[in-house]
């Protein structure tokens, strides 16, 4: 029987979501393979290594799950695992290096500005830059967490304010708000998978709209767009998926406006909670739960 090791929790904004992500695999996973969970925290590798997994099952989520780090260690220790490897992680975390990557291709994604809180001040010469350079509404962001933790929208008049709540971070994302439809992207392996769109009761589909049940978003499948139009979307993730070097399983946030497609960004370790999306459109595909998980499994490897 193989042993899998199911790596969740981990230090980020997301070790909640990442948990549960983790029991539900490990539910899955139990009718037919040996199963342990391990939050990586401390000396975390020894534990690996005594446990001698056949594969490690990735469902940590944000800063070290999704971004290089743990795919850099389990490459050293040369343990199978799921999901992107070290580059293609780092890259698609960070959302400049992967907007310039989507921009080099041609892949529409919003205008946007660096800001680094040390060498600017939050003043009105800021805003006439915004207002000259991206025009309001505006989106501002960490470079590096995923789950929509920290992203404000913001007016002209509440965009200072908004902006110094992430001063911890040194540096963020200034991203034209783009009004419009909410469409993901589910891209296993080669195949494309499918999409849903959201409509979130909320101002937009924030961490609360993912994750709590309250938030009551409204889960639409199979997407009420022409046949053409789907098709452009899916064949726009499977490239970003591609040229970012994306293996297993990538999600990718689209803003559909006045017929047109924008990228907000990619995801390497999409959720696998019974919210998250990426479950519900294999279901649509008559993919069940077990049998996504099990693909994952079989296409663990090294030299991801």
């Amino acid at each position: 029987m193989k042993k899998i090791l199911i790596l969740s929790g981990g230090y980020s904004k997301e070790r909640e979501i990442s948990i549960k992500t983790g029991n539900e695999v490990a539910k899955a996973l139990k009718k037919k393979y040996k199963v342990k969970i391990l939050d990586p925290k401390g000396e975390f590798i020894n534990q690996i290594r005594k446990y001698k997994p056949d594969v490690v099952f990735n469902a940590l989520h944000g800063r070290y799950g999704e971004d290089g780090y743990i795919q850099a260690i389990l490459e050293n220790e040369k343990i199978k695992y799921t999901h992107s490897g070290v580059k293609s992680s780092s890259i698609a975390i960070d959302k400049d290096i992967s907007k310039k990557i989507f921009i080099k291709y041609n892949i529409l994604t919003p205008n946007y500005l660096n800001f680094n809180f040390k060498n600017n001040k939050l003043d009105n010469k800021l805003i006439k830059k915004i207002k000259k350079k991206l025009t309001f509404p505006v989106v501002v962001k960490p470079f590096n967490e995923g789950s929509s933790v920290e992203v404000y929208i913001c007016s002209e008049k509440n965009f200072l304010q908004k902006l110094s709540k992430l001063q911890d971070y040194k540096e963020v994302l200034i991203e034209k708000y783009i009004p419009g439809r909410e469409i993901q992207v589910a891209i296993l392996g080669q195949r494309k998978l499918g999409a849903i769109e959201l409509k979130p009761k909320r101002k937009f589909y924030d961490y609360k709209a993912k994750y709590d049940k309250k938030a009551k978003t409204k889960h639409i499948i199979p997407v009420k767009i022409s046949n053409k139009k789907l098709n452009e979307v899916l064949n726009i993730a499977k490239t970003a998926h591609k040229i970012i070097g994306c293996k297993g399983v990538t999600r990718s946030d689209f803003k559909f406006y006045k017929n047109k497609f924008y990228l907000l960004e990619i995801n390497t370790q999409p959720g696998m909670t019974s919210l998250s999306l990426v479950p519900e459109i294999a279901r649509y595909k008559n993919i069940s739960f077990f049998n996504l998980i099990e693909w994952l499994i079989k296409d663990a490897s090294i030299n991801r």
